[in-house]
């Protein structure tokens, strides 16, 4: 009953309805295009590795997130999430004029674009929601978000298969193009009241080492992110032998669409969640808790039996998200509104960048090692780095917190 009140109560705020509902529409295209994209390139060239480019061309902008996101803490977020939309809307269409192996340059420019831009964008849609819903529904709104993506995960790729065989990759564009000009209505429709950010005080590089400094030099959030990027890590590994597992269920590579819904459903599931799960125990906590949780599924992923199988992936789809979902809530709660985009998005680098590392490194070490030892180690890893957080002193952090918050306010 508490977890529904709440989310209806974040429902009806208007910033955070109407942000939620400009994440299911661009979300939508976004997770259309993710598909359309390798299977586009894979049926104009015939190759697995430019195929796979296609998503390091998204994920590599995240290194730069603590550059990018100095952008979001340097103009009001609403306009800027506005002419972001728009901005990618045009662009996409350009998609349109690839036809051949000869274009492909254009679709991996337009990836990489579209990976910074979403950097940027999620880095001030972050800050706006942290300055125009209550803190107390923080939590909840991140859950809900949470759940609006992992939904979109399962039903849009269905949808952008079959836009691309009807008309392909250019039909797949035009309707993520389509997805952000809905945004872009979503986000001019919002009444919010953002003072203009003052001038900055540093330029370049010390501007964007403010963000840095500030998360580092808070007890609450340094562990806690860097917690998030040991999970993202191992989740990567994990996630690298999945092809693996299902051969040792005596299954065909396709059951792993199966697994990969079972986990979807579970995310879904803990984000509904995590709201009252946040106000009772804390970012920290429920972060270890959720890690503690994947450590035990992502071990039992070992054992070759079907109904372990689904437990753990539904318990990896609860776990996993738990985690991230308190690291975006503890970032905003903690980080003052001038610095939060910055913070945001350097926080977004330290825990998404070791994803792609640890499935590098996970595609490399299947072709070496038994999965099944690889799954066990993974699980002890992934305890420790629970425990670790568990042993964190809260008192501690909230005093270094409030100390390093004043610090980094602007005079």
């Amino acid at each position: 009953m508490t977890t529904r009140w709440t989310a209806v109560r974040v429902l009806r705020d208007r910033t955070a309805g109407r942000c939620l509902a400009a994440v299911v529409v661009s979300g939508f295209g976004t997770s259309a295009l993710w598909l359309a994209s390798g299977v586009w390139v894979k049926d104009l060239t015939g190759s697995d590795g430019l195929a796979a480019l296609c998503m390091l061309a998204m994920w590599a902008p995240t290194l730069a997130g603590p550059l990018l996101g100095t952008l979001a803490d340097r103009h009001r977020r609403r306009p800027l999430l506005v002419a972001l939309s728009l901005f990618m809307a045009v662009l996409l269409l350009t998609l349109c004029a690839v036809d051949g192996p000869e274009e492909l340059w254009l679709l991996y420019a337009v990836l990489f674009v579209y990976g910074a831009a979403g950097t940027v964008h999620d880095a001030a849609e972050s800050a706006l929601v942290a300055g125009a819903v209550d803190r107390s529904l923080l939590g909840d709104f991140n859950g809900l978000r949470m759940t609006a993506n992992e939904g979109m995960k399962l039903l849009a790729p269905l949808a952008g298969a079959g836009l691309y065989t009807a008309y392909g990759g250019p039909g797949v564009a035009v309707l993520d193009a389509a997805s952000f000009l809905a945004a872009a209505l979503v986000y001019l429709s919002l009444r919010v009241r953002e003072e203009r950010p003052a001038p900055a005080r540093e330029g370049g590089r010390s501007a964007t080492a403010e963000g840095v400094r500030h998360l580092w030099a808070d007890a609450g959030l340094r562990p806690l992110v860097l917690a998030g990027g040991v999970t993202m890590l191992c989740a990567g590994v994990s996630g690298a032998l999945t092809y693996a597992v299902v051969e040792d269920l005596g299954h065909s590579p396709a059951y792993a669409g199966v697994l990969y819904a079972v986990q979807g459903a579970g995310s879904v599931t803990v984000g509904l969640l995590s709201g009252p799960a946040l106000r009772r125990l804390g970012a920290r906590r429920f972060a270890a808790y959720g890690i503690s949780l994947l450590a035990v599924a992502v071990a039992l992923r070992a054992v070759p039996y079907d109904p372990a199988a689904w437990a753990c992936a539904a318990a990896v789809g609860v776990g996993l998200p738990a985690a991230l979902i308190a690291v975006l809530t503890g970032v905003q709660q903690r980080t003052p509104g001038p610095l939060l985009g910055r913070v945001t998005a350097t926080a977004g680098t330290l825990v998404h960048t070791p994803n792609v590392i640890g499935l590098a490194a996970g595609a490399v070490l299947v072709e070496l090692l038994g999965h099944r030892a690889q799954l066990v180690v993974l699980g002890v890893v992934l305890g420790v780095t629970a425990a670790v957080l568990l042993g964190q002193s809260p008192a501690s952090a909230d005093r270094t917190a409030a100390r390093s918050a004043s610090d980094a306010s602007p005079a």
